[in-house]
């Protein structure tokens, strides 16, 4: 027998998709509430996708790259940037043929200087997949082909201008971009290392060896910033090969980062080192460090994510400083502050401002994992 009894708006029977939907939130992992919250929020959105944009950069920028960072042309010194046209008019219409114009090349005879100017009239055609000079890709598959490139082996293409030696400022800032990327990947992994094994340690056993660790974060967080990365950086020999500087910089950023995330650390170890699940742990047996880093550390790692999402612009921004000061990482490696070390001289600047695009490229990448970071912060505690 069926009832003719129609549902009362706002009766049970008509909340079974909020109920539903009520129970999926109830039953799902903290990484699916995570992953919930975190793609309502736009910016983060954008900045993971700008992230994982740059880091595919810093793994193909052989393929990626016209040139070699090396290569130069001394007749090209100072060559203003060359606007890639995708399309060329013909007598049938558009027609998708990628080129760059040449240069018109003049003396100004106040400065006696050659002056390069963009010649409408010059056309150097461009293609893709085109062979160039020998790499190997992933470091170990050996070839030439490049995604962009000119089809004429000696013709110019400066698609962001060329420095002071006639090198292509694209294909720098693309290797820069490895350089400046990565070592903020390994510096905040090992303060990442320091920040849970010393401040995990300073919460979990309290007591003398809280105070020394604790006393030591506050030492060194009391020396100033700039002086203390300017006086371990110039501490490193100048005869140093280039990766022995670059891993020598990347450990004293390292040092100097892990105090901040240590105290976070250290401040949830005491709160956690009460709870339910951790004394069962030691009543099972298991060993200190298994408490620590297969129970304490899971349970607010989402947390420790965030973290070190918003530190690896801080360590960026500390490598890009010292290496434009002239502290940092050196020629013939290139990073986004060795490229912005031709941009100090001011006559440099005003003859080429494109020099200044490396300091765009480090605005982007900080935006970007800024934004990531805000996202992964806000996302870390879905149930609040």
């Amino acid at each position: 027998m069926t009832s003719d009894i129609e549902p009362i708006p706002g009766d049970v029977a008509d909340q079974t998709l909020p109920i539903s939907e009520e129970s999926r939130v109830n039953v799902a992992t903290q990484w699916q509430l995570m992953w919930w919250k975190f793609r309502k929020h736009r910016l983060a959105m954008l900045g993971g996708v700008v992230t994982i944009l740059i880091y595919l950069v810093t793994i193909f920028v052989e393929f990626l790259a016209p040139f070699p960072p090396v290569s130069f042309a001394a007749k090209y010194t100072y060559a203003p940037p060359q606007p890639l046209h995708l399309f060329e008019e013909t007598e049938n219409g558009l027609k998708f043929a990628p080129y760059v114009n040449g240069y018109k090349v003049e003396i100004e005879q106040a400065a006696l200087r050659r002056v390069f100017t963009v010649d409408p009239e010059a056309k150097h055609y461009v293609g893709l997949l085109v062979n160039g000079a020998p790499y190997k890709l992933l470091g170990i598959l050996p070839t030439d082909v490049h995604l962009l490139g000119p089809k004429e082996p000696d013709a110019p293409m400066y698609l962001l201008g060329a420095d002071k030696l006639g090198r292509d400022v694209f294909s720098r800032l693309l290797y820069g971009t490895r350089i400046s990327m990565s070592i903020g990947l390994v510096g905040v992994a090992l303060s990442f290392l320091l920040g849970i094994l010393l401040g995990g340690i300073s919460g979990y056993y309290g007591g003398t060896i809280d105070n020394v660790i604790q006393r030591v974060i506050e030492f060194i967080r009391s020396i100033p910033t700039i002086p203390l990365w300017l006086g371990l950086a110039a501490a490193l020999p100048s005869d140093w090969p280039p990766l022995r500087i670059y891993f020598g910089i990347t450990i004293i950023l390292s040092f100097i980062g892990w105090t901040e995330l240590a105290r976070v650390v250290r401040g949830r170890f005491l709160a956690l080192r009460t709870e339910d699940f951790v004394l069962a742990s030691r009543l099972e047996g298991s060993s200190e460090m298994r408490i620590i880093w297969k129970h304490m550390v899971p349970s607010f790692m989402s947390h420790i994510i965030a973290s070190l999402t918003l530190a690896i612009p801080g360590m960026i921004l500390a490598e890009t400083s010292l290496s434009f000061l002239g502290l940092g990482l050196r020629p013939p490696i290139v990073s986004w502050g060795v490229l912005l070390q031709e941009a100090q001289n001011i006559r440099a600047v005003a003859t080429a401002p494109w020099l200044l695009v490396p300091g765009a490229a480090v605005v982007i990448a900080v935006l970007a994992l800024n934004f990531l970071g805000d996202g992964l912060r806000d996302a870390a505690d879905p149930y609040r």
